[in-house]
């Protein structure tokens, strides 16, 4: 008699990415937009070893504090903010959770405004938040962090332009065809209809899959409020054996 099917090997290739569920790289109403997108057809390469693997990390590589933005840059205080926790599940396209992915997550803070030279926007700087934090996730695919909930900001794409709160994230999972880099708001936001980034994503399910969900169920009393981000990546082409 035949054992069940066994899952597909993590070695395979990665699945073909579909350009059309993608926004365009060229959108002039996201002014920046214009320099960075390419002005000739992509290349199509096959994957090779450099595509399906990519670097493993280890727990102990990572700092105690590095997925608590509250405290890993705190000097004489706590930061000044919302206090929230961001957590969810990396799983592939075929909803296979990604273990041992790292993810990386930086952020202005309460104020709207980054830790970093080249933002000159009046909002204060807080001297206890670093604003950025990493975490691996463990063998269910799960990722969870602290943090203050970041402030809005305005921006010279046009006249009176502003970003919603958004925590940017860096994916690297176990392989580098799975490299993502994103952006992820916060559910409510009333700026989020006119952001001109988002604007140029016309599939309106693909929207709000970059929007965390309130997560009343796991607030912390007197303390944070939670939200639930699921992020997903492409998944290996399924090589099915039987015993």
């Amino acid at each position: 008699m035949s054992n069940p099917l066994l899952p597909p090997s993590t070695t395979g290739v990665f699945v073909q990415r579909d350009p059309e569920a993608h926004p365009p790289a060229y959108t002039p109403g996201y002014k920046t937009s214009v320099l960075r997108s390419p002005r000739k057809a992509l290349i199509s390469n096959v994957g090779t070893l450099s595509e399906i693997t990519s670097p493993v990390f280890r727990p102990e590589e990572l700092g105690p504090k590095d997925n608590d933005l509250i405290t890993n840059f705190a000097k004489d205080g706590l930061p000044v903010g919302e206090r929230v926790i961001i957590h969810g599940f990396l799983r592939d396209q075929f909803g296979r959770p990604v273990k041992n992915a790292l993810i990386e997550v930086w952020q202005a803070n309460a104020s709207g405004r980054y830790r970093h030279k080249n933002d000159t926007y009046i909002g204060s700087l807080d001297p206890n938040f670093g604003g950025c934090g990493r975490m691996l996730t463990d063998e269910n695919g799960y990722y969870m962090f602290r943090t203050i909930k970041p402030g809005p900001y305005p921006w010279r794409n046009s006249i009176n332009d502003w970003r919603p709160s958004h925590i940017h994230f860096s994916i690297l999972a176990d392989g580098w065809a799975q490299r993502l880099i994103t952006q992820q708001y916060f559910e409510g936001d009333p700026l989020i209809p006119h952001c001109p980034i988002l604007k140029t994503i016309k599939n309106e399910d693909q929207i709000r899959g970059l929007i965390a969900m309130q997560d009343i169920g796991n607030f912390i009393a007197l303390d944070s409020r939670c939200y639930r981000f699921d992020i997903t990546v492409r998944g290996r082409t399924a090589t099915w054996f039987e015993n």
